[in-house]
């Protein structure tokens, strides 16, 4: 170990408080870097995966939708209100009265109770495997057969996996398989065809259940229906259309609610921005005075070190060994600090926001991690550049003669 390195790490242990102190405020700058970077980062590949998993032009719903919850609640929430629309107003979708139909699919929303009659308190989806085109592409990622009878597939917040049993209304269903996670209600949502919720509402109404007082079913009812439009019509086309003359229920297009969404995502990114290139501006404001500060303490000690031989060029690599030292343990501490944190609140992240949220794949949180790494060790390192700057310019002999 040389000289300047042994007197580095002198200096560091001879004065535990200021390091420590200097591993704080690196620590919490990193910890704000990555904590805002990996929310930002999260909201834009939950809105990417929100995205792709809708999958549709247009979504019809019961017009109480419209007028009993907020639309785009209804995409990141679900059809929390479980409402339903007789399928005998639904018939223009399907008799070609509506065109520009290109695949039209429904979907049935069907609560649970929590407690008494199932084993999880969840919102299940009866979806048409021979029609649908928006839960049946992903669900073959991880699942290629047909759903039987009594079989299901569960969200990724679900805490069950393939070859588990959930019991819904006193019905066994076994789980074929456990969906990747998308940010959205569907992480929280089971996935089955209309034959197996039939059973579900049969056996609650033989039981006579009273978490079960609906009269409605997937062959009379729907809670949703999905259309793709035709190549050589437009979505405004379809939707007006449909609105006009299809009673009960209202069309709403997709990318209108997208939009809202990322509208908000927008918002709320711009503002955790701001404030990390605000923190990352105010902790550079602070590190500088810090070891400004650290340096008028120690004038007389640079000035000796000087007399018995030590070059401008000695001291300042001892001050930017300090510097980067002190910085590179507080990054990593604060690295490492908002990357657990932030993963073990998603949850509440995703629900306060009322926005989807997604965690980046291991090599974008690797890069994140890296980004918040250097980013604080940058700020600790131009901090001490301007200390060192200092350090060329003293006179050992003023400064020895000051106790005189």
């Amino acid at each position: 170990m040389s000289f300047a390195e042994s007197l580095t790490f002198k200096q560091l242990s001879r004065r535990p408080a200021r390091t420590a102190a200097l591993i704080l405020l690196a620590m919490l700058l990193s910890l704000s870097i990555m904590g805002g970077t990996l929310i930002v980062s999260g909201l834009k590949s939950g809105l990417t995966s929100l995205e792709s998993r809708l999958g549709a032009d247009i979504m019809v719903v019961p017009y109480e939708v419209r007028t009993k919850t907020n639309l785009n609640d209804l995409i990141l929430q679900g059809n929390s209100g479980y409402y339903y629309v007789d399928r005998q107003y639904l018939s223009k979708l399907y008799d070609g009265s509506i065109a520009g139909i290109d695949q039209i699919s429904e979907q049935y929303y069907f609560a649970t109770a929590s407690s008494g009659c199932c084993s999880a308190a969840l919102q299940l989806i009866a979806f048409d495997p021979e029609t649908d085109f928006t839960i049946k592409p992903w669900i073959n990622v991880s699942y290629k057969k047909e759903l039987q009878d009594c079989e299901i597939v569960v969200g990724s917040q679900i805490n069950a996996f393939p070859g588990d049993t959930l019991i819904f209304y006193g019905v066994e269903c076994r789980v074929a398989a456990r969906m990747d996670k998308t940010g959205t209600y569907l992480d929280t949502s089971v996935y089955t065809s209309p034959a197996t919720i039939e059973k579900l509402i049969e056996n609650a109404q033989t039981k006579q259940l009273a978490a079960y007082t609906g009269n409605t079913s997937p062959a009379t009812h729907a809670s949703c229906v999905l259309i793709n439009v035709a190549d050589g019509y437009t979505v405004e086309e379809v939707l007006n259309d449909i609105n006009i003359h299809v009673k009960k229920v209202v069309a709403i297009q997709s990318k209108s609610l997208i939009a809202n969404v990322a509208d908000g995502l927008t918002n709320v990114s711009g503002i955790i921005s701001a404030l990390v290139i605000v923190v990352w501006i105010l902790s550079l404001i602070i590190l500088v005075i810090a070891f400004t500060m650290m340096i008028n303490e120690r004038k007389k000690e640079f000035a000796i070190v000087r007399v018995i031989g030590a070059s401008e060029n000695m001291l300042t690599r001892m001050v930017m060994k300090e510097a980067l030292a002190v910085s590179a343990v507080g990054s990593l501490t604060g690295s490492v600090l908002g990357l657990v944190i932030v993963s073990m609140f998603s949850g509440l992240i995703e629900e306060h926001l009322s926005l989807p949220f997604l965690l980046p794949s291991v090599f974008g949180l690797a890069g994140l991690f890296l980004t918040a790494f250097l980013a604080s060790t940058a700020a600790g390192a131009l901090a001490a550049s301007y200390a060192a700057l200092r350090i060329s310019r003293i006179d050992p002999a003023l400064i020895l003669r000051e106790d005189h």
